[in-house]
Order: structure tokens, then sequence, then C-alpha cells
């Protein structure tokens, strides 16, 4: 019966993620780098969410800066 008690206790404390961390990170990657860095250890849904968003805005904001001088180039 204890070891129920204690699995329970253990899973509610988990942190919960939250998906919004992934969007700030996407419109500012920088920010959720540094939020992935800081929260990897403390709080890993919302480091993954934050981490996931930068990376992917900044690939896509790579891709963007190829595009619009490659395209002018190329005409």
């Amino acid at each position: 019966m204890e070891s129920t008690i204690e699995q329970r206790v253990s899973v509610e404390e988990t942190p919960k993620g939250s998906n919004w961390w992934g969007v700030l990170g996407f419109f500012i990657p920088l920010v959720g780098l540094i939020l992935f860095l800081v929260w990897k250890a403390t709080n890993p849904k919302s480091a993954k969410a934050a981490g996931i968003g930068a990376l992917i805005g900044m690939i896509l904001n790579l891709l963007l800066v190829i595009v619009t001088a490659v395209l002018p180039a190329m005409m």
C-alpha cells in the first residue's frame, strides 16, 4: 500500500509542459534556446517544447535568408 502512495505522489509532482514555450521559441529562437538550456533538468517537457520551437524557427529563418539571397541572383 505504501508503494502505491509513493508512486502517486511522484506522478503528481511531475511538472506539466506547455506548448506555448515552443511558440515563443519559434518566434524568438534565442529565448527558446536559453529556456531549453535552463529548464532541461528541472522542467524537461517545457524545455523540449522550447528547444524544438527554437530549432524549427532557426531552420526556417535560415531557409528564408537563403531563398531571398538566391532568388534575386537567379533572375
